[in-house]
């Protein structure tokens, strides 16, 4: 037993077993082995031992894919009602009834392939890809559902529906898959986060545009009825309904042109507020979650022993049993932590049982905190997605590095009270400020020399002696057993032991310490930290309620111009925190470099360098409404929104290949640019509309989800629906601006 570190469950004392997954392997099933081995293991103890599973993150992500996948299929159904409300009959709503979970399955079959797992993020990305693969039935299925209204049998139809717009939809996908592809060779953390999502969009893609251009069309063809006469009064009504609209915007659209000034202007002017937008919105890494577990970690004075930091932990265990959301904790004083530390892992309630956040309970918890001389406890959510570092006092990390520890040791007092100081900030640590009583050994080496002592037989009599050296292992039937050796406790605290201790000199004479060495007090940290080969001490923090990553990293570095550290020292944020200033600078990086992709893979496909200029024209567009949503709801632009950002071009970008490929086919059969625009927007209008619908409520539940895991899929909804409730209706009139922009441009050449 080492009697300077002892484990507990709640109030007992208990022997703590932490098991990690490997790299690669699935956590719902190594739960699941383990709780199969449970019962084999408590049969070999003895009734007075309860053996128990505490802390088990499967439920959480068991609930969390639920959630997911009730999501799943009311996007689907959502989807569906779309298709039966513009086509107005249930055999074109069966058609991407049929053909979602056929793409669904086609995709999980090459997940499968790639090995996978079906976890929150896969599950997000298929949700996404029933909006983005329905897409593509739609733009067949209507396009044969207009050949049917024109007088062609069902056969001719579903051939010339489907081939008229085969290459369209090629076109579409490509390019799509170009933006989620390219980002993963931007970042290495972005790629490690998004690598499953996006490729399993790509998957879902290349499955969907197989499907649409041969079960849809097949379908179709059976489906349909031959007497396109009777129609119901559902079809004769959204019909007529669909021909007020088209016509409206027709008409709407005609002014425009004849005015093409105006609609340039407006795209000039979506360009600058998507600027301001972009500085107002406030930036984050990845949306905090509440995983129902919190971690602790209870520090005590430097130089504070193990029996005096016991009490404290006593009376930080009373507090966190007393709240009504904590349904269990464990946790572990000493060991590699010091002596004076404590780890403790917080088990939260159902959230429907607690009905508060995480977050809540810490920060009433915070406030409630006894105030113990010598020690503190600091909390936080334990996090699924987080970037390397995370401090064990704080979410967050900052850090100082030096060549020396001298500045060090001068400096970082200073710079842990300016960050106190901050209202920004809670939960200020930084290691090593004081430092520790120390007793400082100097060994005289001229004395040692002519006694015949070397070092190593003074470094193995202070092991055997003060450091609880195993020296050997007893084994029975069932346990093993450590022998270990060192002097009796009452002798180990007291310094005055070393003027008792002697070591063997080289004629096996036994001699006093103190013939070969002096000691002296000292205070010094009792670790050195080092961080890119310099020595390094950690400052760690935790945001103020209310406050966002990047408002305290505003403060923080207000704070270091003022303090004008000495050039001998660097300050960094590091962590999460040092991420989100370099995610701020990748950013631009990703959506520039994702849009040069799209462009060299539309130039090829165009065989223009002015064409995809039109498609791309609609970037901002999308932009506009998705970071108003995102700063009217008071999100983050963080990764996830990020990627809703990319996704929302998908939409957009899709429609508007549709419609520019269109015009650029009525202007090989002779019509000028204006009339081929003008025709495209009549014939591609009712599809664009059906998509965008389409997207907008299957992307909905994402938005309005309040579940377990909530907190990854909000951002994603809001940035899609935000963005095409905006988007879309500003591209149906500055894309065919921009067409016939161009397409002068073109003329004159």
């Amino acid at each position: 037993e080492d009697r300077y570190a002892s484990g507990f469950h709640n109030e007992r004392p208990a022997v703590l077993l932490i098991v990690s997954r490997q790299p690669g392997a699935n956590i719902i099933a190594t739960v699941d082995a383990i709780q199969a081995q449970l019962p084999q293991l408590r049969a070999l103890l003895p009734p007075s031992v309860d053996m128990r599973l505490v802390m088990d993150r499967s439920p959480v992500i068991r609930a969390t894919l639920h959630e997911a996948e009730l999501t799943l299929v009311l996007a689907i159904a959502l989807v569906v009602l779309v298709v039966l409300g513009f086509l107005g009959h249930w055999r074109a709503a069966l058609v991407p009834s049929v053909a979602i979970p056929v793409v669904l399955f086609g995709t999980l079959a090459l997940v499968a392939l790639m090995g996978f797992s079906l976890n929150t993020l896969s599950l997000m990305a298929l949700i996404v890809a029933a909006v983005l693969v329905v897409d593509d039935a739609i733009v067949v299925l209507e396009n044969i559902a207009r050949h049917r209204e024109l007088g062609a049998d069902r056969w001719q139809a579903a051939v010339r529906g489907a081939a008229e717009v085969g290459a369209t939809l090629l076109s579409m996908n490509v390019a799509l898959a170009v933006v989620f592809v390219s980002i993963l060779f931007l970042d290495d953390f972005v790629e490690r986060l998004f690598r499953e999502f996006s490729l399993t969009l790509v998957a879902a893609m290349s499955v969907s545009v197989v499907v649409a251009l041969s079960l849809v069309p097949m379908l179709c063809a059976r489906l349909f009825v031959d007497d396109a006469q009777h129609a119901s009064r559902w079809q004769r009504g959204s019909n007529a309904l669909f021909e007020r609209v088209r016509a409206a915007y027709l008409r709407t659209l005609q002014a425009c042109l004849r005015r093409l000034r105006w609609p340039l202007l407006a795209f000039v002017a979506v360009i600058a507020l998507n600027a301001w937008l972009f500085q107002q919105v406030p930036k984050g890494v990845v949306p905090k979650q509440d995983t129902a577990q919190l971690r602790g970690f209870a520090r005590g004075d430097d130089g504070l022993s193990f029996q005096a930091m016991q009490p404290k932990i006593d009376a930080y265990r009373k507090l966190l049993l007393s709240d009504p959301a904590i349904e269990d904790i464990i946790g572990y004083i000493g060991g590699s932590n010091g002596v004076n530390n404590a780890f403790i892992m917080i088990k939260m309630k159902p959230l429907a049982e607690r009905k508060v956040s995480s977050q809540d309970v810490i920060d009433r918890l915070r406030a409630r905190l006894p105030k113990l001389p010598g020690g503190n406890l600091y909390l936080w959510v334990d996090q699924d997605i987080r970037l390397e570092g995370g401090g064990s006092s704080g979410q967050y990390e900052f850090q100082l590095l030096s060549a020396d520890m001298a500045p060090l040791r001068e400096w970082a007092p200073k710079v842990g009270a300016a960050l106190r100081a901050l209202p920004e900030l809670v939960d200020v640590e930084a290691q090593g400020e004081a430092g520790m009583r120390q007793v400082v050994l100097d060994i005289d080496r001229e004395a040692a020399a002519r006694h015949g002592v070397d070092l190593k037989t003074v470094a193995n009599m202070l092991n055997n002696s003060f450091s609880q050296r195993q020296v050997a292992t007893l084994y029975d039937s069932l346990n093993q057993y450590r022998v270990v050796m060192e002097l009796d406790p009452k002798h180990t605290q007291d310094p005055g032991t070393l003027a008792r201790l002697q070591v063997v000199d080289g004629s096996g004479q036994r001699i006093p310490l103190s013939t070969i060495a002096s000691w002296r007090y000292g205070m010094a940290p009792d670790r050195i930290y080092h961080s890119e080969q310099f020595a390094s001490i950690w400052i760690q923090f935790s945001l103020a309620p209310g406050v966002g990553l990047e408002q305290a990293t505003q403060a923080i570095n207000a704070a270091m111009a003022k303090l004008m550290l000495p050039r001998t020292v660097q300050a960094k944020l590091s962590g999460e925190a040092g991420g989100l200033d370099s995610l701020r600078a990748r950013q631009l990086w990703l959506v520039l470099g994702a849009t040069l992709a799209v462009y060299l893979v539309l130039g090829i496909l165009y065989e223009s360098f002015l064409q995809p200029l039109v498609i791309l024209s609609t970037l901002p567009s999308a932009g506009i409404g998705a970071l108003l949503a995102l700063w009217v709801f008071g999100n983050e632009l963080n990764l996830i929104a990020l990627l809703g950002l990319f996704l929302l071009v998908g939409v957009v970008m899709k429609n508007t290949i549709l419609l520019v490929d269109f015009a650029l086919v009525g202007e090989r059969r002779g019509l000028s640019a204006h009339d081929a625009v003008m025709d495209a927007a009549r014939l591609r209008l009712r599809p664009i509309l059906m998509t965008s619908l389409a997207a907008l409520l299957g992307t909905l539940p994402l938005m309005l989800a309040n579940g377990e895991g909530w907190e990854l899929r909000q951002p994603l909804g809001i940035a899609i629906v935000g963005g095409l409730l905006v988007s879309q209706w500003l591209t149906l009139y500055t894309t065919p601006a921009m067409y016939l922009a161009l397409a002068r441009i073109r003329a004159k050449r």
